[in-house]
């Protein structure tokens, strides 16, 4: 059984979707239930989820589908109308609160779902980037504007720039870095490494923070940038 918010939202998001054939932004939903924040709606959202009436499409945050509406059996999820992702968040990875005693739609904290892509190596370079392990609920203050995804560091080539192994990096998807950025490269479509990358001329660098390894060197061409460390997890 359905609250009488999250009946009001279920229904503005079915109406809006008929109308336009795209769910409504967070603030559209937020202006028509009246409530002050939008970590309400995330928790509407969750709880429309649960409950089998919604489906949020991964790696979207405005993707929505509805299954069914209030009076329709389970059996008929999945029968709701199909339409085509659009994006009103900036993070890779949905939004998610933080469990809450409240009940008042507004008093959670939310969360991000970050994605963990497998292992990168900080020292003798492995495959590359892998398919999505899990993920890690960040509080937003953690993340920059962009899309993110993290990995789990494997190797001790940068150590002296505080990252050690089994470390898990947070980066930022991008395809450019300047000079003395931490990235993730991705070396002749098969090795991913975490280093710090120097431009050499027409050449570009790959620098450990470990005296132990080699500065290695190449054309432009066989070095692709897959994102920027914005960030490190640890576990003690």
């Amino acid at each position: 059984m359905l609250t009488k918010k999250q009946s009001e939202l279920l229904r503005f998001i079915n109406e809006r979707m008929k109308e336009t054939g795209v769910p409504p932004s967070f603030d559209e939903m937020k202006d028509a239930l009246d409530l002050r924040s939008k970590s309400g709606i995330h928790r509407l959202i969750i709880a429309l989820e649960e409950r089998g009436f919604i489906r949020r499409l991964p790696n979207r945050a405005r993707a929505l589908e509805v299954l069914r509406m209030p009076g329709a059996s389970a059996a008929d999820a999945g029968r709701g109308r199909k339409f085509e992702p659009s994006v009103i968040e900036g993070h890779l990875g949905r939004v998610r609160p933080m469990p809450a005693a409240r009940d008042d739609e507004d008093g959670a904290r939310a969360m991000v779902a970050i994605p963990v892509m497998g292992r990168i190596a900080a020292g003798t370079p492995i495959s590359a980037l892998q398919t999505r392990s899990h993920t890690l609920n960040l509080p937003p203050e953690m993340l920059s504007h962009g899309e993110h995804y993290a990995l789990e560091v494997r190797g001790d080539s940068m150590i002296e720039a505080g990252i050690f192994d089994a470390d898990t990096v947070l980066i930022r998807k991008q395809d450019t870095a300047e000079t003395g950025d931490i990235v993730v490269a991705l070396i002749d479509d098969e090795e991913a490494t975490l280093k710090r990358l120097r431009r050499r001329g027409a050449s570009i660098a790959l620098e450990a923070a470990n005296p132990a390894y080699e500065t290695r060197i190449f054309g432009p061409d066989r070095v692709r940038i897959q994102g920027k460390l914005v960030g490190l997890i640890r576990r003690y």
